[in-house]
């Protein structure tokens, strides 16, 4: 009898790469796959599974993420939001970077890494940690699934710029007419003319591959220098502010104070640049308002203190008019 396999998406809305290669290993091996993005049990279900795996990405899903092993005490759990360090190599002896996307029938793109790692160390990230030096771990032809899928691809890089072969792999995306989402982000504090150039040459879009959009970040206000001079030199290049969305980290600076929090807000929209706040404590109610009056655009209408973020039903948009609040908030 086959073995049975549960893979639990406990947050996320691309394809989760650890649950697919876990997909595919298992496949391979001939056992039953079951993929769900509930963390509770159906009546359908088998009362235990021989494998069971949750992966969850961010902090806020914790109480989901109990919930899960609660439900499923059989289940090898991981992933950033969690406090595990079990990665898939632990509990899958042998498996390979073959990935099984099947599970996310509506993901188009392909999805992956060229490099992991990271050359810097914030004291917020747990990159270096988790990835350790950085280095280059594969071309875009490996991640591109073929097949008559479009040339689309959602890279993971964390610092795609900061592996030794970035230069190649920019080669390769324009020969290849590759389209290419750097949803991680660029690290805009250390962009040259030369990186900066790269960047303008290849398509470069948004998580929809719909528009032209580089993610950058200005996590600290002592980076202001630094991080202003790099939207200089990707301006200079040819890549305009309103072509950046910078996330911006809150709530983790213990200076940190709201006319802070405003200044980084408001010199970034003077510039055209999309801020995009990301609260460190995702329990923190006045930060989740101040994000959800940013990304729904209803600073453009609504001074902050009168925003209301209980109203349902509508958001603004750029031109300042009534959008569904439910829409893409990017």
């Amino acid at each position: 009898m086959s073995a049975s396999v549960r893979l639990t998406q406990i947050d996320g809305k691309l394809p989760n790469l650890a649950l697919a290669r876990l997909g595919a290993w298992h496949h391979r091996q001939g056992h039953v796959v079951h993929f769900s993005r509930s963390v509770t049990r159906d009546v359908f279900e088998p009362k235990r599974y021989d494998f069971a795996y949750g992966s969850s990405i961010f902090g806020f899903s914790r109480e989901k993420a109990e919930r899960f092993a609660a439900n499923f005490p059989e289940a090898a759990i991981g992933g950033t939001g969690t406090q595990s360090e079990t990665t898939i190599e632990d509990v899958a002896p042998g498996i390979t970077d073959a990935a099984d996307l099947t599970f996310w029938p509506d993901f188009t793109a392909s999805i992956g890494y060229t490099q992991r790692g990271c050359r810097l160390k914030c004291k917020f990230c747990v990159v270096p940690k988790k990835e350790g030096a950085n280095r280059s771990t594969g071309t875009l032809h490996d991640i591109w699934r073929g097949n008559g899928r479009p040339k689309h691809i959602h890279l993971l890089d964390n610092d795609f710029f900061g592996q030794e072969w970035w230069r190649e792999r920019i080669e390769e995306a324009q020969i290849g007419g590759f389209k290419l989402c750097f949803s991680q982000g660029i690290n805009v504090r250390l962009v040259t003319d030369e990186v900066a150039e790269a960047l303008a040459s290849i398509d470069f879009r948004d998580a929809s591959f719909g528009k032209r959009r580089l993610y950058v970040a200005w996590d600290n206000l002592k980076d202001e220098g630094v991080f202003m001079r790099g939207v200089d030199t990707l301006e200079r290049a040819g890549i305009r502010p309103t072509q950046l969305m910078a996330y911006m980290l809150i709530g983790f600076d213990k200076k940190e104070t709201w006319d802070r929090i405003f200044y980084r807000f408001e010199k970034m929209a003077a510039r055209g640049i999309d801020p995009y706040p990301m609260p460190f404590d995702q329990t923190s109610r006045p930060h989740k308002r101040f994000q959800r009056w940013v990304v729904t655009r209803a600073y453009r209408n609504v001074p902050f203190e009168k925003y209301d973020p209980s109203a349902k039903g509508i958001r603004f948009g750029r031109d300042g008019g009534q959008i569904d609040m439910f829409g893409d908030a990017a």
